[in-house]
Protein backbone atom coordinates (compact mmCIF):
# COMPACT_ATOMS: atom_id res chain seq x y z
CA UNK A 1 0.00 0.00 0.00
CA UNK A 2 1.23 3.49 -0.78
CA UNK A 3 0.28 6.64 1.13
CA UNK A 4 0.75 10.18 -0.14
CA UNK A 5 1.54 12.53 2.75
CA UNK A 6 1.81 16.33 2.79
CA UNK A 7 3.97 17.91 5.51
CA UNK A 8 3.58 21.64 6.25
CA UNK A 9 5.05 24.04 8.75
CA UNK A 10 3.02 25.06 11.78
CA UNK A 11 1.38 27.97 9.92
CA UNK A 12 1.19 27.39 6.14
CA UNK A 13 -0.28 30.89 5.61
CA UNK A 14 3.02 32.43 6.80
CA UNK A 15 5.59 29.81 5.78
CA UNK A 16 5.06 28.01 2.50
CA UNK A 17 7.52 25.21 3.32
CA UNK A 18 6.22 21.76 2.45
CA UNK A 19 7.15 18.22 1.45
CA UNK A 20 5.07 15.66 -0.43
CA UNK A 21 6.09 12.09 0.33
CA UNK A 22 5.09 8.64 -0.83
CA UNK A 23 5.18 6.06 1.94
CA UNK A 24 5.35 2.45 0.75
CA UNK A 25 4.08 0.39 3.69
CA UNK A 26 4.88 -2.94 1.98
CA UNK A 27 8.54 -2.11 1.32
CA UNK A 28 8.91 0.05 4.47
CA UNK A 29 10.39 2.86 2.40
CA UNK A 30 9.50 6.43 1.55
CA UNK A 31 10.36 8.82 -1.26
CA UNK A 32 10.25 12.58 -1.55
CA UNK A 33 8.12 13.61 -4.51
CA UNK A 34 8.18 17.39 -4.12
CA UNK A 35 9.45 19.85 -1.55
CA UNK A 36 10.27 23.44 -0.76
CA UNK A 37 11.90 24.44 2.50
CA UNK A 38 11.54 21.02 4.15
CA UNK A 39 14.76 19.42 3.00
CA UNK A 40 14.58 15.64 3.25
CA UNK A 41 16.72 13.27 1.16
CA UNK A 42 15.18 11.71 -1.97
CA UNK A 43 14.27 8.48 -0.15
CA UNK A 44 14.74 6.45 2.99
CA UNK A 45 13.28 3.80 5.26
CA UNK A 46 10.09 3.74 7.37
CA UNK A 47 9.92 2.65 10.99
CA UNK A 48 6.73 2.44 13.06
CA UNK A 49 6.94 2.62 16.84
CA UNK A 50 3.62 2.70 18.75
CA UNK A 51 1.77 5.07 16.43
CA UNK A 52 4.76 7.21 15.50
CA UNK A 53 6.03 6.73 11.96
CA UNK A 54 9.70 7.62 11.63
CA UNK A 55 11.26 8.57 8.31
CA UNK A 56 14.92 7.57 8.39
CA UNK A 57 17.78 7.93 5.92
CA UNK A 58 18.76 4.67 4.18
CA UNK A 59 20.34 2.14 6.58
CA UNK A 60 20.06 4.36 9.68
CA UNK A 61 17.85 4.20 12.75
CA UNK A 62 17.85 7.90 13.63
CA UNK A 63 14.67 9.59 12.35
CA UNK A 64 14.88 12.59 10.04
CA UNK A 65 11.17 13.25 10.51
CA UNK A 66 8.45 11.84 12.77
CA UNK A 67 4.75 11.63 11.99
CA UNK A 68 2.75 11.27 15.20
CA UNK A 69 -0.47 9.29 15.04
CA UNK A 70 0.29 7.62 11.72
CA UNK A 71 0.12 3.84 11.89
CA UNK A 72 -0.91 1.22 9.34
CA UNK A 73 -2.04 -2.08 10.81
CA UNK A 74 -1.77 -5.57 9.31
CA UNK A 75 -5.18 -5.17 7.64
CA UNK A 76 -3.98 -1.97 5.91
CA UNK A 77 -6.11 0.32 8.05
CA UNK A 78 -4.66 3.80 8.51
CA UNK A 79 -4.98 5.10 12.08
CA UNK A 80 -5.40 8.82 11.30
CA UNK A 81 -5.68 11.30 8.44
CA UNK A 82 -3.55 14.03 10.04
CA UNK A 83 -1.30 14.73 12.98
CA UNK A 84 1.83 16.41 14.28
CA UNK A 85 5.14 16.25 12.42
CA UNK A 86 8.65 17.09 13.58
CA UNK A 87 11.93 17.34 11.66
CA UNK A 88 15.30 19.05 11.78
CA UNK A 89 15.53 22.17 9.63
CA UNK A 90 18.63 22.43 7.48
CA UNK A 91 21.13 24.08 7.50
CA UNK A 92 20.47 25.46 11.01
CA UNK A 93 19.83 22.00 12.52
CA UNK A 94 16.97 23.57 14.50
CA UNK A 95 14.15 21.25 15.60
CA UNK A 96 11.03 22.23 13.66
CA UNK A 97 7.44 21.16 14.01
CA UNK A 98 4.37 21.25 11.84
CA UNK A 99 1.66 18.92 10.62
CA UNK A 100 1.20 15.99 8.28
CA UNK A 101 -1.95 15.28 6.31
CA UNK A 102 -2.92 12.15 4.41
CA UNK A 103 -3.56 13.11 0.77
CA UNK A 104 -4.20 9.71 -0.83
CA UNK A 105 -4.22 5.97 -0.17
CA UNK A 106 -3.37 3.55 -2.97
CA UNK A 107 -4.09 -0.04 -1.98
CA UNK A 108 -3.12 -1.44 -5.39
CA UNK A 109 0.29 -3.02 -5.87
CA UNK A 110 2.37 -0.52 -7.79
CA UNK A 111 5.38 -1.53 -9.87
CA UNK A 112 7.38 1.60 -10.59
CA UNK A 113 8.89 1.90 -14.04
CA UNK A 114 12.02 3.54 -12.63
CA UNK A 115 12.10 2.75 -8.94
CA UNK A 116 14.70 4.29 -6.63
CA UNK A 117 14.12 1.20 -4.50
CA UNK A 118 14.93 -1.30 -7.27
CA UNK A 119 17.38 -4.13 -6.74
Amino acid sequence: MRLTILINGSDPTVSHDYAVLWLDTDEHRWSREAHQGIDLPPWGELRDDNGVTMLCAPSTDAPLCTLRGLHVDRKQRVSAAQGAAAWTALPTRAPTSGFWRLQAVDRQTVRAENSVFGN
